[in-house]
């Protein structure tokens, strides 16, 4: 991984990886937000979540920046950048930071740019990819170009995903792509000069695909996680059965042949209840 100096110190894990199969194609990776006194910790994540807002939504060198005197300032700035909305239920920036983090954790990647941070409005979506990331020491490193859809049906999840994941792997499409994203490249980012020779306008995709992937985040309302209320064996066994029969669907979908595919799959229960503290948490931060 490259070195992370600048980052401020990644949270602790907060989510479970309860399947990690990279033998399969695509790969397929379960995360679990669990269980505590028989509820699940729908109120634990959304905390969870809002550690990560920094790192997410604001640049290398305002993250080098951190300090314990302006860490309330910077997290109220952080928050701020995703949205304002009152129509916070349809908003898609809480799938993309589930992806910033997952990637983070199960990975170590390191983020390369904050799409969020140059959005030239407070309620404006940022089109293109939803995370782009790297992976790997700087002489090998990985281009992570990641999609995330924060959905409470898996199927429709998958249709909407494997639409913009055609999309996006037009040449056309890539060539625009890389090039903004060369744009937004903080240069005093230790890495910016080798991103920026990977993403050259100069270099064949083929090249550029022979050290990319593309994360994809999925959540859902889990059947799962409705018929269970702790995490024993008998949820253990549910949720990976359930996982694999996702994956099943998923790579029997018309997916792009030229990139790997890393399916990271968030099963909720329930998407309503996620967004709505996640939201009060957000207005909250907003308002320090």
């Amino acid at each position: 991984m490259p070195g992370s100096k600048g980052f401020p110190k990644q949270p602790q894990s907060f989510l479970e990886i309860r399947v990690n199969d990279l033998a399969v194609a695509p790969t397929l990776t379960g995360l679990c937000v669990g269980y505590e006194r028989s509820r699940w910790r729908a109120a634990q994540f959304a905390d969870h979540v809002m550690e990560w807002l920094p790192e997410f939504a604001l640049n290398y060198t305002e993250l080098r920046s951190i300090q314990p005197g302006n860490m309330a300032q910077l997290m109220r700035q952080a928050a701020q950048k995703v949205y304002e909305s009152k129509k916070f239920r349809s908003r898609g920036e809480f799938g993309e930071l589930f992806l910033h983090i997952a990637i983070r954790q199960v990975f170590g990647s390191l983020p390369a740019i904050s799409k969020i941070y140059y959005k030239s409005a407070t309620n404006d979506t940022v089109k293109g990819f939803d995370a782009v990331h790297v992976v790997g020491p700087p002489e090998a490193m990985e281009l992570w170009l990641g999609e995330a859809k924060f959905y409470d049906d898996f199927k429709r999840a998958v249709r909407d995903v494997v639409d913009e994941l055609n999309k996006h792997m037009r040449t056309d499409y890539l060539r625009d792509e890389f090039l903004l994203i060369r744009g937004k490249i903080d240069p005093t980012w230790p890495h910016a000069s080798k991103l920026n020779e990977l993403l050259s306008k100069n270099k064949s995709l083929d090249k550029i695909f022979a050290r990319a992937c593309i994360p994809v985040l999925l959540t859902y309302d889990s059947d799962c996680l409705k018929a269970h209320s702790v995490c024993d064996k008998a949820y253990s066994l549910a949720f990976e059965t359930e996982l694999r029969e996702h994956h099943e669907h998923f790579k029997t979908q018309s997916l792009p042949k030229t990139i790997t595919i890393h399916l990271l799959l968030l099963p909720l229960n329930t998407k309503k209840e996620l967004i709505r503290l996640l939201n009060e948490k957000l207005k909250t931060w907003q308002e320090i």
